[in-house]
């Protein structure tokens, strides 16, 4: 918690308030058996109206006062304590945002989830209880002690043996929890993948008839959550009834011994029943840190599964005097090898290529030659392992990586549209986009034809994850968006695969006459995507097997000729 604590200062005055209130309001609750002792010994004893009258009052009035306190300080801490995991929350989100893909495969989507939601949930609400329960608690029980003993010292004793034996059940609760604590943050996280997974991939799963497998497949996760979680509550309910037993314990030991001093006059009526509510207070206390302690416990795992969000540095690191001006589009690779974060495998071997400034260039290969991994060393999103990674004669590693992405428009496999309207799609290239500038890239992608039939226009309203769109849509309208930013470079990564072939020749066609100053390089599975572009890289597993034109390709390249041919023969097929 000490790590975090810099998240705090936003909130420090509600931090300081809060146990200040809470210990005035204990206050005020200590003070009450004291007057109700009094009422007992002196207003009842001696008949005395006015006295009773002026202590009760006394007693309502502190009542009054601690309910005060408590409230205030209930507000302070939730402020802090929940202000205080927001701040947590913020900062978590925005170090995944800086996060390189290598980073990010080394957590999982639900994962991240879990700890952005339930962990700083848990670190809010522990963090609330250490303002005010783990305030309450102790000083509660220090002014009880002192007043019981005040009252009858001799009768404090009782605390001697209750107290360790209390602390001693508490301690092996917190030891035995503490492990199925943490083992339940690892169940929700599975509990959340397959969550996730389910509800993102219902309509496979629907047209598969597969609900029955899946609901087994969550059965199992839910099982073993509730099963952990069980055996971490059953801990508590175990602790509950053994406090229990230990305060009636003391209560009888109380009334036995204090009973007989109350027999021979040597303590008052109301003091005996005073010192029993004291009792009271003090098993609550410590009952009430051992509740603290075992939420702590809970909220130590979430702490250092936030930790190791905050703690991960990414593997991209900026140059310290960084490029922030692309001179032109061209790319060069030299010598470049590739290895995934913990594999020693080389996806990419001994890469060398050259892109001029605005030429036009396909990569095709068979599934798993590495077509992906290649074009994302350009932007950055992968660091080469071996060799370099030129963009306008600069190495990207000296590059400021904003300046960089701004100028590298990417369109990946899986096309991602956001809830709201097309037009605020559209602006994530460019926030300034005028409408004009807007609909030209979505002629230029072949997405006009059908938006321009939309009542709405631009302010038609995408649905999250844009399900509102056939695929074939949302590579267009990704594709759009990419070419607002106005890059230098343009990378398609088999993103007109869900386009009919027409509508790819003219999207082909948009690139070759309308876009001529933009590099593009276009990663696909169909030859008729890439036969018009200047050069094409033919690959295979991890290598450079031919590059040259089409014409070129179907004479040097056996892989090349292979796919044409297998492609060509399905066309007429059909």
């Amino acid at each position: 918690m000490r790590k975090l604590l810099p998240f705090m200062k936003k909130y420090v005055g509600y931090a300081i308030l809060s146990p200040v209130l809470m210990i005035l309001e204990v206050v005020a609750d200590i003070i009450i058996p004291y007057l109700m002792s009094l009422i007992v010994d002196v207003g009842i004893k001696n008949q005395d109206i006015d006295f009773i009258v002026k202590a009760g009052l006394l007693m309502v009035a502190s009542a009054i006062i601690a309910m005060v306190f408590g409230i205030l300080s209930a507000h302070c801490g939730a402020r802090a304590g929940f202000g205080f995991a927001s701040e947590i929350r913020k900062a978590a989100f925005t170090k995944i945002q800086s996060f390189s893909f290598a980073n990010l495969d080394q957590f999982t989507a639900s994962s991240l989830i879990t700890r952005l939601t339930n962990d700083c949930n848990t670190i809010g609400q522990v963090t609330m209880m250490s303002l005010r329960m783990a305030i309450r608690a102790p000083f509660l029980m220090l002014f009880a002690l002192i007043m019981s003993a005040t009252i009858n010292a001799s009768l404090a004793r009782v605390f001697a043996i209750t107290i360790p034996i209390t602390v001693f059940f508490i301690v092996v609760g917190i030891m035995k929890a503490t492990p199925l604590f943490k083992e339940m943050q690892t169940r929700v996280d599975r509990v959340n993948a397959i969550i996730q997974e389910n509800l993102t991939g219902i309509r496979v799963v629907k047209s598969f008839n597969r609900q029955d497998y899946e609901e087994r497949k969550f059965k199992e996760r839910n099982d073993a959550l509730r099963n952990t979680a069980l055996k971490a509550i059953s801990l508590i309910i175990l602790i509950m009834p053994l406090l229990n037993i230990i305060i009636y314990s003391t209560i009888i030991a109380v009334l036995w011994f204090g009973g007989q001093q109350v027999a021979a006059g040597t303590m008052g009526d109301g003091e005996l029943i005073s010192f029993i509510t004291y009792i009271t207070q003090i098993m609550i206390s410590l009952m009430m840190i051992s509740m603290f302690f075992l939420q702590f416990m809970r909220g130590t795992a979430s702490v250092s599964r936030i930790m190791e969000i905050l703690n991960t540095e990414s593997e991209i690191k900026e140059a310290s005097d960084p490029v922030r001006e692309l001179k032109d589009g061209s790319v060069r690779f030299n010598n470049v090898s590739f290895c995934y974060p913990g594999s020693q495998e080389k996806t990419l071997k001994n890469i060398n290529f050259g892109i001029e400034s605005g030429e036009i260039l396909g990569i095709i290969g068979s599934t798993g030659s590495s077509k992906s991994t290649l074009v994302q060393l350009i932007p950055r999103l992968y660091d080469v392992t071996e060799g370099s990674v030129a963009v306008g004669g600069i190495d990207v590693r000296e590059y400021d990586i904003e300046a960089l992405r701004d100028q590298v428009a990417f369109v990946l496999q899986k096309n991602t549209l956001f809830s709201g309207t097309l037009r605020e799609n559209m602006r994530w290239g460019n926030e300034d986009a005028t409408d004009e500038q807007i609909i030209r890239a979505l002629k230029q992608a072949q997405a006009w034809e059908f938006v321009s039939k939309y009542d709405d226009g631009l302010d038609y309203r995408v649905e999250q994850g844009g399900e509102n769109f056939s695929g074939g849509q949302k590579q267009r309208l990704t594709i759009a968006r990419a070419l607002i930013k106005s890059p230098k470079i343009i990378i398609l990564d088999d993103s007109t695969s869900a386009v009919d072939m027409t509508t790819d020749a003219k999207i082909q066609h948009a690139f070759k006459e309308e876009l001529g100053h933009i590099t593009t390089i276009i990663i696909a599975q169909r030859i008729s995507s890439v036969q018009h572009a200047d050069r094409i890289i033919a690959m295979n597993e991890g290598e450079i097997e031919s590059i040259g034109d089409h014409n070129t390709l179907l004479k040097l390249s056996p892989i090349y000729r292979e796919i044409y041919e297998s492609q060509q023969k399905g066309v007429v097929g059909q």
